[in-house]
């Protein structure tokens, strides 16, 4: 093992080496099992005889913090009872108060684990074929090896924005050249960008409410006041924007949380609001991969004719959350700016992951795999709207949506939401409220099922426990 030992001048080495040995046990930095460095090793990195380790040592065994094994090597005492660290004194250390005000207005549902999860967001990880990404990796791992030693392009790897800009161009009717892809560590990131990018203190920024709360809380640490716009049946209330507003953020495929998707009128002005505006618009298209219902809409990216729309993506709804992966199409004028922020965040993203995924689009597993999910969500979706419009409606109605892997359901009755999903919780059932997606003030009561993490077979027996609460309730 690596231990940190520093020894003072040439007095009393093998008194400073037992010393500095017995309070790394002591402090538990060196747990009771740890074996020790031999002392020819030690003694070499320390430069110092090893009868001068040997001593400091045998000091160690003989008061019983230490354990010589014949043949094996010198070990912590296994007798010794672990160590309880007190907690660290809290330092006098003042945040910005910006980022006080944002920590402390942190309101993002944590996914535990539960035994029927209806996290929203949240994919099948279970059905991701990881023996052909374990290929993809292994031949990502070839290629680096071979490559020169030096950091990668910040916008990402040239062969995944190629991937990704074919992939939006047949699948999502997006207009793009693959030199204006770049590649972020998730959807998140790209947001982040472009708000440190676009806004000063001060600017105004747009946000759908109810809406996603880290969108809101990137803005806000960017400095901007931010303004939640609400949304109807067709979207974004367009006729309720600012004028002064800098940017404005969407997720039109699939508005989150409450699912409907943004009109084509409703597409149209607010790009029409954009150019007059001289705004920027930020569509999020998160999991609009997967779609159940009607014809697609045109993206508003594929609408706009003046390079206002920032689109951004993400693969941790189609692929897994760990790979934190995704992608934004910048518009022209900001290109840039965004490839030195982008520099300045992380240099680039990983790029071992980026050369297994440019292998995966390009081999055609992602398209196979969307494939295979499509079908798995759609027979998921039907399950639990056959329950809602069924033993349920007399609770709850479920709003429209045409695609994505969750469905908000609106409450009918006077329920305390909080208190259902805590006692849902304590029966094995994860369920979100709506409650905490809403900012500026009490907004429609409801819960949020997504259907991505929980198997089809599951279905029924968790809402059965949903069914048997309400009726209490």
């Amino acid at each position: 093992m690596e231990l940190h030992l520093a020894l003072d001048g040439r007095q009393d080495l093998a008194g400073q080496l037992y010393r500095q040995l017995r309070a790394a046990i002591l402090d538990g930095r060196l747990a009771a099992g740890d074996r020790l460095p031999s002392m020819r090793f030690l003694a070499e990195r320390l430069a110092v005889s090893r009868k001068t380790v040997g001593e400091a040592y045998e000091r160690l065994v003989a008061e019983g913090f230490l354990q010589a094994r014949v043949g094996s090597g010198t070990y912590v005492s296994s007798q010794l009872a672990p160590v309880e660290h007190p907690p660290m004194p809290t330092a006098a250390l003042q945040a910005n108060p910006r980022w006080r005000a944002i920590a402390a207005g942190w309101r993002m549902p944590a996914h535990r684990p539960a035994r029927y999860s209806f996290a929203g967001g949240t994919p099948d990880k279970r059905r991701f074929p990881f023996d052909a990404w374990r290929t993809c990796l292994q031949r990502a791992l070839r290629l680096q090896a071979r490559s020169p030693a030096f950091y990668a392009e910040a916008l990402g790897n040239p062969e995944l924005r190629l991937a990704i800009s074919r992939y939006l161009a047949i699948n999502r009717a997006v207009r793009c050249h693959w030199q204006d892809i770049l590649v972020s560590q998730g959807a998140q990131q790209a947001i982040d960008l472009l708000a440190r990018v676009m806004l000063t203190p001060g600017d105004l920024a747009v946000v759908e409410e109810p809406g996603y709360p880290p969108a809101r809380l990137a803005f806000e640490a960017a400095g901007a006041r931010v303004l939640g716009v609400p949304v109807d049946r067709e979207g974004l209330r367009v006729d309720c924007l600012p004028e002064q507003a800098k940017l404005v953020y969407v997720t039109p495929s699939h508005q989150f949380p409450l699912g409907q998707p943004m009109s084509l009128p409703r597409r149209l002005a607010l790009l029409e609001w954009a150019r007059r505006r001289q705004a920027l618009i930020i569509e999020d298209d998160y999991d609009g991969e997967y779609r159940f219902d009607g014809r697609p809409l045109e993206s508003l990216q594929s609408l706009d004719r003046e390079g206002r729309v920032a689109y951004i993506g993400t693969f941790s709804k189609t692929l897994f959350p760990e790979l934190r992966l995704g992608y934004l199409l910048m518009p022209a004028a900001l290109r840039g700016e965004l490839t030195v922020a982008k520099q300045l965040a992380d240099q680039h993203s990983e790029s071992l992951q980026q050369l297994a995924l440019a292998h995966f689009i390009g081999s055609g597993a992602f398209a196979q795999h969307t494939r295979r999910l499509q079908r798995e969500y759609a027979r998921r979706r039907q399950l639990l709207l056959r329950r809602l419009a069924g033993d349920l409606a007399p609770w709850l109605e479920a709003l429209p949506a045409v695609a994505g892997i969750h469905l908000a359901a609106r409450l009918r009755q006077p329920l305390d939401c909080t208190r259902l999903c805590a006692q849902l919780a304590e029966r094995g059932v994860l369920l979100l409220d709506l409650a905490p997606f809403y900012a500026e003030g009490p907004g429609m009561p409801g819960l949020l099922f997504g259907f991505g993490a929980i198997e089809a077979q599951d279905i029924d027996p968790a809402l059965d426990i949903l069914h048997e609460l309400l009726r209490q309730h």
